[in-house]
């Protein structure tokens, strides 16, 4: 994400009505618009496999997936964000068309100029949402991913997946090979 060239403020109105027309996507905090940076091609690929394998197997449960167009809000905060997939099984969240404001699963691709952020600041922004029950990080550039889960007590748990292990999912009662998260992922050499 990088500062657009605006620094003026934006009501959340005004950028939802803005962010309509505009020809790239912005994030919003509190007020200030950062514009979003194009992806890898693993950065897409992974995002394209996991919508295929999500999507099937939330299809018929009243849940709904989401991919990078649609907003998460977080209106405690006054943020708006893009996740790269999320997840919400949530009735009142057919009530907004442009964003949505009670995800269970967020799904974020990472990349080097955004995983410092995603890790951090946004994490952080995202716990504010009561309904989150899961928060997951996927590498693009080594098959391991970090999932954040909410306790019964409200806390976070890290659960980290490498190689050839099964990706759980509990927020969607969702399990896959991880290796089927990154079919036709192409690696750097190191």
């Amino acid at each position: 994400m990088t500062l657009a060239q605006s620094h003026q403020y934006l009501s959340p109105e005004e950028y939802l009505e803005a962010e309509k027309s505009s020809p790239i996507k912005h994030e919003y905090i509190q007020g200030q618009i950062y514009a979003m940076a194009g992806a890898s091609d693993a950065h897409v690929t992974i995002t394209t496999n996991l919508v295929a394998l999500l999507r099937n197997h939330i299809r018929g449960t009243g849940c709904r997936l989401y991919v990078a167009d649609m907003k998460a809000r977080i209106e405690t905060l006054d943020i708006f964000y893009y996740p790269d997939l999320m997840v919400t099984c949530d009735l009142r969240d057919t009530d907004f068309e442009y964003f949505k404001r009670y995800p269970s699963l967020i799904i974020e691709v990472l990349s080097p100029a955004t995983e410092a952020f995603d890790r951090g600041d946004k994490f952080i922004d995202y716990q504010e949402l009561e309904t989150l029950q899961e928060y997951v990080l996927v590498c693009q550039n080594r098959q391991r991913v970090d999932c954040f889960r909410r306790n019964n007590q409200g806390r976070w748990e890290l659960y980290i997946y490498r190689g050839n292990q099964q990706l759980e999912l509990t927020s969607v009662n969702f399990n896959c090979l991880l290796t089927d998260v990154y079919e036709d992922v192409n690696f750097p050499s190191r």
